[in-house]
């Protein structure tokens, strides 16, 4: 017996203290990513640009990171993780880099697709590397802890834009390159084996809608709300309020409501099921929306309505793939479906800045109309669904605000013994 504790100590000790290094890198990667993400936006309005071409050089970030699930797979399967990972992060750099020193909007839609690119790309390499060190046991451990890191990272890179300077913006795209940089020091002297990545795989979206409606709809509309979310609504609250302050607390207070909101969302639903709690989150956000629209303007109120979004929105992906593994069977691979409810996920991330931008550009609540449409268009779309019987459930897993296609691969739920 003390031989099998002494055992199972070391399996728990040998699981997670060689991540260790991966959740720094993930640290300090989410952070610049975070800041940069809502800066950007946040720049080019104050230059006056049109913000429907804001919404273009925004998805272009998104358009990189569903060009990086197809085809990065592939180089860091030639050249080899830490090599990649080095020479991904210094292309998100040099984008940053650039960004500083010079604006025009191709180049700068050029730049945000590479950026993409590079981040989700370090994404999968991270995602893949921590595959490899989790056994079946830990895996959920693991998944867990990834996904507090992200969210607190990404959390306090808001809290950069704070910077008060006459070359603010020198200083935060260099803080960002800095940060990146630093995620390579951790990534560099690791030990870790490289695992083996599988090429991408064609998905058929007629087929998978047939097989999980609820859930291919559910993530598209998760990635619109998030996608809308980092990108426009930083917009909005600049044209509302010009205080680079009143965004960064908007968006830091949202992203730790996002993070606190994954755990009792995570229950109801395991006890209530995915349908209701789907549909629950469409009507929340609906009338978070009216509210939000006929409520005196005020920061507490903005703040308010940052954090009704972010306890619903950031649950809605994670929702549609739980839905996802309670209704396929054990004869479907669950890791290709999930893998297409990523893609589509970010699908709906680079629809949704075009989409917003260009109807910001021409009514500033266009945001919250759009928001309150699709949320109710979900909740009623979500009831029309079939119930699935408790015996079929699996158990709701939480998932980081943005991830790369190996994140499937931690998931807990691949293994049949983890369904009730």
């Amino acid at each position: 017996m003390n031989e099998n504790i002494s055992k199972n100590s070391y399996v728990d000790k040998f699981s997670l203290n060689p991540v260790s290094s991966l959740f720094f890198a993930i640290a300090f990667l989410a952070v610049g990513y975070g800041m940069i993400l809502t800066y950007v936006g946040v720049y080019l309005q104050n230059l006056g640009v049109n913000q429907a071409v804001i919404g273009f050089i925004n998805a272009s970030f998104f358009l990189g990171a569903i060009a990086s699930s197809i085809f990065s797979q592939k180089i860091i399967s030639s050249v080899g993780h830490i090599r990649s990972y080095a020479t991904f992060a210094s292309l998100m750099v040099i984008s940053f880099l650039v960004q500083a020193l010079f604006f025009n909007e191709y180049l700068w839609a050029f730049l945000r697709f590479l950026s993409g690119f590079a981040f989700y790309a370090l994404l999968i390499i991270i995602e893949s590397w921590l595959n490899e060190k989790s056994s079946q046991t830990h895996r959920g451990k693991v998944l867990a802890i990834y996904t507090i890191i992200f969210y607190l990272a990404t959390a306090v890179g808001q809290l950069f834009l704070n910077i008060e300077d006459e070359n603010s913006t020198y200083i935060i795209f260099i803080l960002g390159s800095i940060l990146i940089l630093a995620s390579v020091l951790f990534i560099s002297l690791t030990k870790i084996k490289e695992p083996i990545l599988k090429p991408f795989e064609k998905y058929s979206f007629p087929k998978l809608y047939n097989v999980v409606p609820l859930a291919l709809i559910g993530s598209f509309f998760g990635g619109f709300f998030v996608g809308g979310f980092f990108t426009m609504l930083p917009i909005y609250v600049t044209l509302k309020y010009s205080s680079i302050e009143v965004v960064s607390l908007f968006m830091s207070f949202s992203i730790i409501a996002g993070l606190f909101s994954q755990w009792p969302i995570g229950l109801l639903s395991d006890r209530f099921g995915r349908r209701k709690l789907i549909a629950f989150s469409g009507f929340y956000i609906f009338i978070s929306c009216l509210i939000f629209m006929f409520l005196p303007d005020s920061i507490f109120n903005t703040y308010l309505i940052g954090i009704l979004f972010g306890f619903t929105i950031f649950s809605i992906y994670p929702l549609a793939l739980a839905r996802a593994n309670d209704v396929v069977d054990e004869n479907k691979d669950i890791v290709e479906i999930s893998r297409a409810l990523l893609f589509t996920y970010g699908l709906g991330s680079f629809i949704a800045p075009i989409f917003l931008g260009i109807g910001l550009s021409f009514y500033s609540e266009f945001i919250f109309i759009i928001f309150a449409l699709l949320g109710l268009f979900l909740g009623f779309y979500s009831l029309s669904k079939k119930r699935v019987a408790d015996d079929d459930m699996s158990v709701f897993v939480n998932m980081p605000v943005a991830s790369g296609s190996i994140i499937v691969e931690l998931d807990p739920r691949k293994d049949l013994d983890y369904k009730n």
